[in-house]
Formats: structure tokens, sequence, C-alpha cells
């Protein structure tokens, strides 16, 4: 399936991008969205489609993620300094719905160790589930560090109730073709989601968190 946007038009896009948050520098590290807009679909009808791709230069750097671990894993998550609860910790939580809640909020991701990962509804509740962050799980044959990177890499395409969405793909520190290549792999792998693939995408647009939107299709 060939794409539909060519590298000059990808380029050209990344760098006004890069360029307009160079012009006017804000005092936090703004993030770069691909906005899709869809059409020819029917939200209540057609099949809603999701799916993650892994990018190939991490989009959110400062993005949390929270090692729920057995011993070993606890220790590791320590050497590292990556924020770490036990299945003990856990359990302090009483499952109260407002604590699980908080906890959720304050991390963007989680994993867990494959021996815990079954116990996390016993021990939490849902609340981990309702919140969309179910932990990832981690074998001791992996190293933690390199699972918190490739959920740092990953993005996700839900199709919810509107036809238009929006994913972090970069940053605008990133160099400009490190921000092509990401935005390559995510809009090709968004549009192997769509049913009728191109036909279904009305617009793509890249934008900085306060720069202006510019159209790649």
């Amino acid at each position: 399936m060939s794409s539909k946007v060519t590298r000059d038009t990808l380029y050209e896009c990344v760098n006004a991008v890069l360029q307009g948050a160079k012009q006017k520098r804000r005092k936090f590290k703004e993030t770069v969205e691909l906005q899709i807009g869809l059409k020819n679909y029917d939200p209540q009808k057609d099949k809603r489609f999701s799916g993650t791709v892994k990018l190939k230069h991490i989009p959110k750097p400062k993005m949390k993620v929270c090692v729920l671990g057995d011993q070993m894993h606890i220790d590791e998550a320590k050497e590292n300094n990556l924020p770490c609860m036990s299945a003990d910790d856990l359990k302090k939580l009483n499952k109260d719905k407002k604590l699980v809640k908080k906890l959720a909020k304050k991390y963007d991701a989680f994993i867990a160790s494959d021996a815990l990962i079954k116990q996390i509804p016993r021990i939490l509740g849902p609340g981990l589930n309702k919140a969309g962050k179910f932990p990832t799980m981690c074998t001791h044959s992996e190293k933690l560090t390199d699972k918190v990177d490739e959920i740092k890499a990953t993005i996700k395409f839900q199709m919810k109730k509107v036809l238009c969405l929006s994913v972090a793909i970069g940053h605008v520190d990133m160099a400009a073709d490190e921000l092509v290549q990401n935005i390559f792999l995510a809009m090709n792998f968004l549009v192997s989601l769509l049913k009728k693939h191109w036909q279904n995408v009305r617009s793509l647009h890249i934008k900085s968190t306060m720069g202006k939107p510019q159209r790649l299709y």
C-alpha cells in the first residue's frame, strides 16, 4: 500500500512546525501531534478500530511508567531509578476506588511482572483497566529499561464516537528526520487499520502544541 504523502511534503510540513516552534519558544517542550480526519465512516455501525504501533523514536520522553513488580523487578527498577510498587504496596490501597484512581492518574503507564499481573484485578479491582492503563507484562528475560522505552515509543490509535483522532508523534526538540520517520510509520499504520485505507482519510495535519497546523494530506 503506497503512501499518498510524499517525502517532500512530509519534510516541508515538519520543517514548518519546527521553524514555528523556534521562532516562538515556549517554557515547556511542545509535543508534535498527528491529527487525522476520517470520512466514509459511521462510528455507530462500522467496526471501531484500535491498534498500537511502536515508533522509531520516543515521542514522549517524559512519560511516567511505574513498575508493579516481584522482588527481582523491584530491585532492578530501583537500580534504574524507575518508580515501582510491590504486591504489598498495592494491597495497602485496600481496593479503595479513590486511591486506585489516584494511582492510575499519577502514571501514564504500568509494567507488571508476569508473576503479579494475574493478581492485579484481585488486588486492585478494575480501576487500572477502567482508566485504560492495564499493565504491560514483563518477564525476567527482558530488561525493564527496554520495556519502558518500548512503552514510551508506542502510540495507540483508537476509534471513538467522532471522526477525528490525534496522537503524539514527537516533540519540537527532535530532528526533522526523526519526526518524519515517526509520522511516516504512524500514518501508514493508521491507514492499514482503516477499512478502505486511504479512501477513509479526509485530512492529515501535524502541529505542535501551540503552533499552526500544517496540512500533509
